[in-house]
């Protein structure tokens, strides 16, 4: 009997390690910080996503955006903002990319987090992509106070200027509350 515990404690935690590994979405190779950590691969690289172009994506495929308001480096999402724009945060070290990927550094979040920028721009994915997929290209949305435009980063680190109604898509619903979002 003492064995049969013992096995079957063996495989939940394996189960339960398996699973730790795969959280966030496999984005976080280093947990620390609130937002997609990246440790072993290149932090940024440049890929051809349809729609969008070639364009810099993270560690796991996912598209990366950054927000008119923080053009200049400033941090201004955050608190419920980071509940879709995910902050590509590095725990230690220095973000590396791609060939072709822009100027990468890191600014440090009101959190101390430290965020990846491209060109001083801070780099965020979006809750709503997958890998491979840019959606919120051209997103508007409020929080806090906050109306941002978010935009797609193209390879060498420039923000694209296509919008979602550029290319057909429909356009978010939005809100003003104080909390934003996006009125699901």
């Amino acid at each position: 009997m003492k064995r049969l515990i013992t096995l079957g404690t063996a495989v939940a935690a394996g189960a339960a390690l398996a699973a730790c590994g795969g959280a966030n979405g496999g984005r976080s190779a280093n947990t620390s910080g609130p937002g997609v950590s990246t440790a072993r691969a290149k932090t940024v690289a440049v890929r051809q996503l349809p729609g969008v172009g070639r364009v810099l994506v993270a560690q796991n495929g996912e598209a990366l955006y950054s927000p008119d308001l923080e053009a200049g480096g400033k941090i201004v999402c955050a608190g419920a903002c980071n509940a879709f724009w995910k902050p590509l945060t590095l725990g230690g070290g220095k973000p590396t990319a791609s060939a072709g990927a822009g100027k990468l550094g890191l600014i440090k979040r009101p959190d101390g987090s430290r965020q990846v920028t491209v060109n001083g721009k801070p780099l965020y994915t979006f809750s709503e992509d997958s890998p491979g997929k840019a959606t919120g290209n051209g997103f508007r949305d409020e929080f806090g106070g906050h109306h941002f435009k978010w935009t797609v980063v193209s390879a060498g680190g420039t923000t694209t200027s296509g919008s979602r109604s550029e290319r057909g898509a429909s356009r978010p619903r939005t809100t003003t509350s104080s909390g934003g979002g996006y009125g699901y």
